[in-house]
């Protein structure tokens, strides 16, 4: 299965290079200011696109998917949204979900402890792709200024999981791809100069990223 995995395109995603493959990951932030008619815009671009299979999650600038929910989901017609939960494909688990710790006065912000961790507590055992707007803590978090952003009890539940592969966005200069003995993560943020979704293989064997 080649999964191809992006994030935080902001609006800007017909300027994006996407790899053919499998399936399509997005890791939230389709819009730039959760406008109804930008998801509209994005999802006519998903549907030019080749993949099986598109999955999409919201980020803290999709207003819209927090506060009309229902309308949001419906202008998605080429993908399917994932929003604390799951969906089978090929024998293989995705979880999806929009959370990050607070961060200003975005979407999808929850405190940091037991409220947040209460959202990852939902991610089932048996995940095996792992989506999230957020990075977990020190992994792909680190942020211009040099501090960590991600989230504690995120990491301390993809540790219990042990998912293949974990994708998310978020912080865009940490972009890129973070090897771990069980997990495979892939920040996806767009980054200055590059505008290419990152490739990744799974099979029987493992997972890896394609140059």
């Amino acid at each position: 299965m080649r999964i191809v995995c992006i994030s935080d395109t902001h609006g800007h995603h017909a300027k994006w290079e996407v790899p053919d493959g499998d399936i399509l990951v997005h890791a939230g932030d389709l819009t730039d200011d959760g406008d109804l008619a930008d998801v509209e815009d994005f999802d006519r671009w998903l549907g030019t696109l080749p993949h099986r299979h598109k999955i999409v999650i919201a980020g803290n600038h999709d207003f819209c998917f927090q506060q009309q929910p229902d309308r949001a989901r419906q202008r998605l017609s080429h993908a399917t949204y994932l929003q604390d939960e799951a969906v089978v494909i090929d024998g293989v688990k995705f979880y999806g979900s929009p959370w990050q710790p607070w961060f200003f006065d975005w979407a999808f912000n929850l405190p940091r402890g037991a409220d947040i961790a209460a959202k990852w507590a939902l991610i089932p055992a048996d995940t095996t792709v792992l989506v999230t707007h957020g990075p977990p803590l020190g992994i792909g978090d680190l942020t211009k200024r040099g501090d960590l952003a991600g989230c504690a009890d995120l990491l301390a539940r993809v540790q219990v999981v042990r998912p293949k592969l974990h994708v998310f966005g978020h912080i865009h200069e940490a972009a890129g791809v973070y090897h771990t003995q069980e997990t495979l993560f892939v920040n996806a943020a767009i980054r200055p100069g590059q505008n290419r979704g990152t490739v990744v293989d799974l099979t029987a064997n493992g997972i890896s990223a394609v140059d």
